[in-house]
């Protein structure tokens, strides 16, 4: 107990606020340094040609553009354009979602782009077209969906 009272004592006592309300200056945190702040602005694509991946799903689009090595520039699905639910999953919401990556690439410096589609949804032709509507020149379409020699077994049938 009176150790910690003599510790309490060594310690300088915090100066009071002067009157005017200015804050008054800290001593110098001691410790290891703070790491520089990452800037947030991002960086000019060193190319004009990339890659543009459709990913449409019976529930959600998810667009992304990546550059020649396949580095993410940047992405957006139905989901993050404002659509929730079976909206998600409509053409519309597709178009909207590869409006607003064709925008983001356009800003990054993209020009040309190669699409590939993957997956079995309604929003695939919709994201190409509104690809090469936001200004994208389209070089080449690819599907690259993932077909099984007889893997996994399929969900059952609805039944309605």
């Amino acid at each position: 107990m009176k150790e910690g009272a003599a510790a309490e004592a060594q310690q300088p006592a915090a100066r009071p606020a002067p009157a005017g309300g200015t804050p008054v200056e800290k001593e110098p945190a001691t410790g290891p340094p703070k790491p520089a702040p990452r800037s947030k602005g991002r960086k000019k694509a060193n190319t004009t040609q990339g890659i543009a991946h459709v990913f449409a799903t019976f529930n959600n689009t998810i667009i992304t553009i990546t550059d020649r090595s396949g580095n993410a520039i940047c992405w957006s699905t139905a989901g993050s354009s404002g659509y929730h639910g079976s909206r998600k999953s409509t053409p519309y919401a597709a178009q909207v979602a590869a409006m607003n990556a064709a925008k983001k690439a356009l800003e990054a410096g993209l020009k040309e782009v190669e699409v590939f589609v993957k997956g079995p949804g309604q929003g695939r032709e919709s994201a190409i077209r509104s690809l090469s509507q936001a200004g994208l020149s389209i070089t080449a379409i690819k599907d690259v969906t993932p077909i099984p020699h007889n893997g996994c077994r399929p969900p059952k049938r609805r039944r309605v």
